[in-house]
């Protein structure tokens, strides 16, 4: 399905009659399509026969909610019954191996596979039964001996047409900071290191056993998570102590506790509650925030509430703490070479699918291994999904392949297209990944037949995880933290924009996911989530790729980076590089990134 945008809405909205002039409104409209996965003109339908039932109410945000909530909720549900229903049976032919060394003897490089008649033929070639070998063109990449083309792995070799058809290849979209000197370039330096921060007994390396935790397990991880974030905003705010959220008091009080929600709704100004921990009574009490002139709420925050409680059974908050960031990282040997300025590492992020919605056909993987191939970045971070359990036609299982089998010659694909290169290669998985383990935190991928050649280029991350490259520390997370915070999310904040103060929680909240309860998608395993998917520190650039609308922004000294998804539905998406330098120079007393600058490209 293609993107839907702002202005679709608008004009499917104006066919009706229908004035929206707040960008909101708009926003909220856009988001309840990518949560339904609807049209811009079918969620249009639903609320004009939704308003018009109701009495022509006005398009607002409120009415909106209830919308969602009457409506949408309700057919998605009956649209995932009859999906059963519809189960199909059909099957893409797939080539051998065999065939594949046998139609790369006959190329002899990688022009030919991308030129103009190579389309073409492949068109053709499509129509012509008599010919079936000649729908696989195999191209000869950089690295001796190897092999590489879209049918190799591609389950349905049929190419995407609006993928093949798209405009401003390379455009960058998106900027931090500035280069100065050569372009975009790196060296593809072996030497660059990357491992995982924490040591291997304190990272997630392997799969383990889930489905078996208890709810008084859950209950423990979330006590201890509001005392620890409760002690730290105490020491960093100077606050005396707390005092029980449910105890009359006439006077102003300070108390800790999480956010929650009344219900079983979003959360919205009238339906805040605060829960306080063991220590602290355990109780719940509702929160009026109207006197709060600036505040940003979202279910499963830890935060500090001043204010009163006169009755016991309400508490008027007056002010709020909502926490402070971990310190960046520091080593003995980094502080020894501050006065050396090291040379500057180019990084390439990328985040799945890489495939076109409309096709299992991975051609927007091939542009950007020839990209890699082109650029030559020190390291490569491809984040998954790899085999998009999301896609149309893995749903329907239309593969005559295994999808352990559709990873594995997906990756060595990778690692063999960029062979020549020598950057090094970090994969991290994704919960969409259908071969893979559906939990969070996620272990990182298995590769048992990887060459020993590549093992030291192949670095194999969990997710999330915390890397440190070249000295520069990287969080990431293949989870869609940004649009599931952004749909709980409540704000009464004037100068911030919503992606800002998203990031700002994960980082103050010292979580790689900091929202409770978790969306539906997310099958969070807690007691590894207590060991696994914190913040060890504040990274030095935060990558976090989503559904919504990339950016580079610097929040709170950290570098936070949303390169998209490398497809959008049946069109191109977009990918980040950074120009990163260990010990850039620094400013007399004050932090300077050591990202020298980012930018978002359109593939």
């Amino acid at each position: 399905m293609a993107a839907v945008t702002a202005e679709d809405l608008k004009l499917e909205l104006e066919t009706f009659d229908i004035g929206c002039e707040e960008d909101s409104v708009l926003d909220k409209m856009l988001e309840q399509c990518m949560c339904h996965r609807m049209k811009g003109q079918d969620i249009v339908y639903e609320w004009v026969a939704f308003s018009t039932t109701k009495g022509q109410l006005k398009l607002s945000l409120n009415n909106l909610e209830t919308f969602e909530h009457e409506v949408l909720n309700k057919r998605q549900k009956t649209k995932g019954s009859s999906k059963n229903n519809k189960f199909s049976t059909t099957t893409r032919d797939v080539h051998s191996i065999q065939d594949l060394i046998k139609a790369e003897e006959e190329e002899e490089n990688l022009l030919d596979s991308y030129s103009t008649p190579g389309k073409g033929s492949q068109k053709r070639a499509l129509t012509t039964p008599e010919h079936p070998k000649s729908k696989r063109s195999a191209a000869r990449l950089p690295s001796p001996g190897l092999l590489f083309s879209p049918a190799s792995f591609s389950p349905c070799a049929t190419p995407s047409q609006k993928y093949s058809m798209r405009s401003a290849r390379g455009e960058v979209v998106a900027t931090f900071g500035a280069v100065q000197g050569p372009r975009w370039t790196g060296k593809g330096q072996t030497a660059v290191q990357v491992e995982l921060l924490e040591s291997r007994e304190d990272s997630l390396t392997s799969s383990y056993k889930y489905m078996f935790q208890r709810l008084r397990d859950v209950r423990d991880v979330l006590t201890e998570k509001i005392d620890l974030l409760g002690e730290e905003l105490r020491s960093h705010f100077n606050i005396e102590e707390f005092s029980p959220v449910s105890l009359p008091a006439q006077d102003t009080v300070s108390v800790l506790g999480q956010v929650c929600c009344d219900s079983n709704g979003k959360l919205n100004a009238q339906s805040v509650l605060l829960e306080a921990s063991q220590e602290h009574g355990a109780r719940q009490v509702p929160v009026d925030v109207s006197e709060l002139k600036d505040y940003s709420l979202f279910p499963g925050q830890v935060v500090v509430m001043e204010g009163m409680n006169t009755s016991g059974s309400r508490f008027v908050a007056s002010k709020l703490y909502e926490g402070s960031p971990l310190p960046f990282y520091s080593s003995p040997q980094l502080k020894q070479e501050m006065n050396e300025v090291s040379e500057s590492v180019m990084v390439l992020v990328a985040c799945g699918p890489y495939t076109p919605s409309d096709s299992l056909s991975y051609d927007p993987l091939i542009d950007l291994i020839n990209i890699i191939n082109k650029d030559r970045p020190d390291v490569c971070i491809l984040l998954g999904p790899f085999v998009d359990s999301k896609h149309e036609q893995i749903e329907k299982v239309q593969v005559t392949e295994t999808f352990e089998s559709i990873f594995s010659t997906c990756i060595d694909s990778i690692v063999d297209g960029t062979r020549g290169t020598g950057c090094k290669l970090v994969f991290v998985p994704s919960q969409r990944d259908v071969h893979h383990h559906y939990i969070y935190p996620q272990p990182p991928f298995t590769l048992p037949d990887l060459k020993k050649d590549d093992v030291q280029r192949v670095t194999l991350a969990p997710d999330p995880c915390t890397l440190l490259i070249g000295g520069v520390t990287f969080g990431m997370t293949s989870t869609d933290i940004l649009f599931y915070m952004g749909a709980e999310e409540i704000s009464c904040a004037t100068g911030s924009d919503r992606f800002s103060r998203i990031m700002k929680h994960m980082l103050t909240q010292r979580s790689y996911y900091p929202l409770y309860p978790p969306a539906e998608e997310v099958n969070m395993d807690y007691e590894r989530f207590q060991q696994y998917g914190q913040l060890p520190l504040t990274p030095d650039i935060l990558i976090v790729p989503s559904e919504l609308r990339y950016f580079i922004k610097d929040v709170i000294g950290c570098v936070c980076v949303n390169p998209a998804r490398l497809t959008k539905g049946q069109v191109g998406g977009t990918y980040g590089r950074l120009l990163i330098q260990q010990n850039p120079v620094q400013e007399e007393g004050k932090r300077v990134s050591p990202c020298i600058a980012a930018q978002v490209v359109k593939i």
